[in-house]
């Protein structure tokens, strides 16, 4: 499965094409590459690994839900004692199928 850059389409009101497209882009292509493996991640694990804030990474991550990202299916659980509120996530690939 492969994310081209030109299906991506960001949007928002602080989003500046002239400043954000290239940073964005980079981004989900990282986050999407990485977890295309169904592996269960942290956000911090996710930021280590592409070099990306773990803010930017929680936002792809939603966009990978939208229909123009893909249709794709982030599951979110606990990872570990859920009192500390540590997540993990993993992607399930929308195959068009």
């Amino acid at each position: 499965m492969e994310m081209t850059q030109r299906e991506l389409r960001f949007d928002g009101s602080a989003y500046e094409p002239k400043y954000d497209r290239e940073r964005r882009t980079g981004q989900i292509l990282r986050v999407f590459d990485l977890m295309l493996d169904g592996r269960w991640r942290t956000l911090g694990e996710i930021a280590r690994a592409t070099g990306d804030p773990e803010a930017s990474v929680s936002a792809q991550l939603r966009h990978l839900h939208k229909e123009r990202f893909g249709a794709h299916t982030v599951v979110r659980q606990a990872r570990g004692d859920r009192e500390r509120g540590l997540r993990e996530y993993s992607l399930r690939v929308n195959t068009g199928e």
